[in-house]
């Protein structure tokens, strides 16, 4: 087998796909809570959701999924332009009565965030990340 170079790196991982219960609960969650935008939805059961850089596709399980069991992703995370917006965040998504699962916490390394759950238990970070986050 020959010996193939790497080609360079990836434009970065912009693309996640979550098969969920409460399909409908998670296309508002994402479109009126989170602000993204439906790009597409080829069928009943699936959904393409996008926030200009970016691409989430929900797709209604096909079999329940145990919600309490472990999940293997850890969790999803939406880049916020500034430090001061991640509260913003925080109070609003807890105003819409969102499950808050830590408060906002300042990390060492510069990047503030906080994690809560999509109506199918997903975890969700709010971060602002210096490296990647286009505001301060």
């Amino acid at each position: 087998m020959p010996y193939h170079k790497r080609p360079g790196v990836t434009a970065g991982m912009r693309h996640l796909a979550l098969n969920v219960n409460q399909l409908d609960d998670s296309v508002d969650f994402y479109t009126r809570l989170l602000g993204m935008k439906v790009e597409w939805q080829p069928d009943e059961d699936n959904y393409y959701l996008t926030s200009g850089t970016d691409n989430l596709a929900l797709h209604r399980a096909k079999d329940v999924i145990d919600t309490d069991a472990a999940q293997s992703l850890d969790h999803l995370g939406f880049i916020i332009d500034t430090r001061e917006a991640v509260t913003q965040w925080f109070d609003f998504l807890s105003q819409e009565q969102v499950e808050m699962l830590t408060e906002v916490k300042d990390h060492r390394d510069g990047a503030r965030s906080f994690y809560c759950k999509d109506p199918d238990g997903n975890v969700v970070q709010i971060i602002y990340h210096p490296p990647l986050s286009s505001g301060e």
